[in-house]
């Protein structure tokens, strides 16, 4: 007998496909409208006959049949709704092929009841052989109890993977990601009818994306916005790079579940765009005139303040964050976050060596520290043209403060890493000290202290140890032995590196 509890509210729902059947069988007899008036009275009526559900719902030009997942059975099921796309927009067909797919469903809840130890009924647990689909009418072997996950509880079930360790722009990332993605194939798309020819479609919507669509037309979906973009013929559309961000994580959600079981295969694999942009141009090192106008500019020579004179002469010679996070990563290869979020106990004398240890560890053990990678862990000692700046002493300085933080000025970003605030304002500033330039950014500073060591001839060895680069190709097993270069050896190497053609004397506090 059918649980009372967990009958369906007999109010139809909203988004509930409306029929013209009658609700009394009499029509079903044969009998004229006139004896169906007058035998009402000898009928029989009841509100859940009056009120019969159809679980059918109309989306994207199709028929699906929708089901709520009874409460007891969510835990076991993953989900409160379940969702079949019953591949057709005729009404007729659809109620022909829902009896198919409601014992489907049916299956499956009492699937989900044996699992959790209830009571179940057999004749409904039981699966008989040679079934053919409605639909496509193949043969069809017993539904899983994820067989209906949507593209959105797909998506979910992955971010939400307490497997996974995301970082905050990681999880950005797939978040933008699955807004653009879900605009596009559906949110309530069953994941596995999703297509390599969707895929493929979905590719031609974003390659007419312009940058900052959703700013620039907040009321437009991403199909929209494209055939606007096709018509109007625009040209600020975002590049190939960003397209196949999108494609991976992406891919990364289907591969996720394909290894869950939740997916046969991934619809979206090996898809890519051609980038004719080639990767060492994507970001170019700064120029000689490049480098000369960002260290002559009045934050580094004078300056009226380090607020928002930072960038009109004055005499002051602010000796902050501002100054020090370029010239750390010109002279030590840091990444700008690396730099952002040093601890003052981060630079430490190690026998006789000043040094600056990269390190997600803290102290007091609470760390909000993150690197990119595990190579990303070093200690890199102290160039001598740091030293000679006063980098020691400014050091000092926030250590008597009582400072823990060595730049405890640049503020945590929305993103989680405070190299988010830093890097808006550094590009600001590069505008202002004329230095400007559509392929290159903070970064650039890393890309001239690589080109510094390859000039002094420093072993690739060590320069990978110094900037942590990982080494994967061509690595051998016998990287992983011993304990790396001594700290001596490194500090000799370092102060090889020389910006010959940069007058840094004039950065020297008076």
């Amino acid at each position: 007998m059918q649980n009372a509890t967990e009958n369906p509210p007999s109010g139809p729902f909203a988004d509930d496909c409306p029929t013209t059947l009658p609700h009394n069988g009499a029509l079903h007899l044969g009998l004229s409208h006139s004896s169906y008036s007058a035998n009402r009275q000898n009928s029989v009526y009841t509100n859940r006959l009056h009120n019969v559900r159809t679980h059918f719902v109309q989306r994207y030009g199709r028929i699906y049949y929708r089901r709520r997942v009874p409460a007891v059975l969510q835990g076991a099921i993953g989900k409160k709704e379940v969702w079949r796309s019953l591949g057709t927009d005729s009404l007729t067909v659809a109620k022909r092929r829902a009896l198919s797919v409601a014992a489907d469903v049916e299956w499956m809840f009492e699937t989900a009841r044996a699992q959790i130890g209830h009571d179940v009924d057999p004749v409904l647990l039981a699966r008989s052989e040679g079934r053919f689909d409605g639909v496509s009418g193949q043969p069809v072997e017993p539904v899983s109890l994820d067989r209906g996950m949507t593209l959105g509880d797909v998506y979910d079930a992955y971010m939400n993977d307490p497997t996974r360790n995301w970082s905050p722009t990681t999880r950005m990332a797939y978040q933008t990601t699955r807004r653009l993605v879900v605009a596009i194939l559906g949110e309530d798309t069953p994941v596995t009818e999703i297509t390599r020819t969707q895929c493929r479609d979905m590719i031609e919507v974003l390659r007419w994306q312009p940058r900052n669509a959703s700013k620039l037309f907040p009321k437009l979906s991403p199909i929209e916005i494209a055939e606007l973009a096709k018509r109007e013929g625009r040209t600020d559309l975002i590049n190939a790079a960003n397209i196949n961000t999108y494609l991976n994580k992406l891919g990364g959600v289907f591969n996720w579940a394909v290894a869950e079981e939740l997916l046969d295969r991934n619809p979206a694999k090996g898809l890519r765009v051609p980038d004719p942009t080639a990767r060492r141009d994507k970001r170019r090192p700064f120029s000689t005139n490049q480098l000369q106008a960002i260290f002559a500019a009045p934050l580094y020579t004078g300056c009226r303040d380090d607020g928002h004179g930072y960038a009109t002469v004055g005499t002051a010679r602010p000796r902050n964050a501002r100054f020090w996070i370029p010239l750390l990563s010109l002279f030590a290869g840091l990444r700008l976050n690396e730099a952002c979020q040093l601890d003052v106990a981060d630079v430490r004398n190690i026998d006789g060596v000043y040094c600056l240890v990269i390190s997600e560890r803290s102290d007091d053990e609470q760390s909000d520290k993150r690197l990119k990678t595990s190579a990303s862990e070093r200690t890199v000692p102290l160039h001598a043209q740091l030293m000679e700046l006063g980098f020691i002493e400014f050091v000092s300085s926030r250590k008597r403060a009582g400072e823990v933080k060595l730049f405890g000025e640049v503020a945590m970003g929305a993103t989680g890493y405070r190299s988010t605030t830093f890097s808006a304002w550094f590009r600001r500033f590069v505008v202002r000290a004329g230095a400007a330039s559509e392929k290159t950014c903070f970064h650039s500073f890393r890309h001239c202290f690589r080109d510094a060591l390859r000039e002094a001839m420093i072993d690739r060895d060590v320069a990978m140890t110094l900037g942590g680069w990982s080494i994967s190709n061509g690595a051998s097993v016998s990287d992983v032995y011993g304990n790396g270069y001594r700290l001596k050896t490194l500090k000799e190497e370092i102060d090889k590196i020389k910006f010959i053609e940069i007058d840094f004397s004039k950065l020297k506090s008076e």
